[in-house]
């Protein structure tokens, strides 16, 4: 008898707790995330147009010399939310290494560098996401010339955006300078 009253408390407490937890906290919490951050809550997406071009979250590849290129990804075949990791080489790996020399080759050939002048680090390297949205301002001012040449837009015009566009410090001291390559080829896809 004892034992039949506690399986009939527990098979209580098991429909309470499911009920709670599993249908009033989640709607609970997503009704008030849609209230308080509907921007966030719906992922933070980007509109071009009336239509969905992407999260400002999430990196993008960019091809085209009229674009700003994000950082490279290691996730799936490219900015793969799914597969979304580094490559886990490290820094003596023979296959990274290649990698990231072809990859300084053809930014040096893409924007007219020569040979002594440096590339950011974020330009050949993946993010520890593979998703990385945001590029250093330096890796930004350094693609301006392709971008304005290719779009027929001066430099000034081009460094005007690129300065809109470049995200500071969050909470005043938290995190880097960075430029949200999404949002800026967006505008500057207006812009021309």
């Amino acid at each position: 008898m004892w034992m039949f009253k506690s399986v009939k408390q527990s098979c209580k407490m098991l429909i309470i707790m499911t009920i709670l937890l599993g249908l009033v906290y989640p709607l609970a919490v997503t009704g008030l995330s849609q209230l308080i951050f509907p921007k966030q809550a719906n992922g933070s997406l980007l509109y071009s147009n009336n239509r969905i071009v992407g999260s400002e979250l999430i990196g993008q590849e960019f091809t085209g010399p009229e674009y700003f290129y994000g950082r490279p990804s290691a996730a799936g075949a490219g900015y793969d939310a799914v597969a979304s990791s580094g490559s886990n080489l490290g820094p003596t790996n023979e296959s990274l290494m290649k990698t990231i020399g072809e990859r300084i080759t053809e930014i040096k050939r893409e924007n007219n560098l020569t040979a002594e002048q440096k590339i950011p680090a974020d330009m050949v390297a993946a993010s520890g996401s593979g998703l990385d949205p945001h590029i250093s301002p330096q890796a930004a001012l350094l693609q301006i010339p392709r971008v304005a040449r290719a779009r027929g837009l001066t430099e000034e015009e081009v460094r005007i955006e690129v300065q809109k566009y470049t995200e500071t410090w969050e909470v005043f001291i938290l995190g880097e300078p960075r430029v949200n390559v999404l949002k800026l080829n967006l505008a500057l896809d207006q812009l021309s």
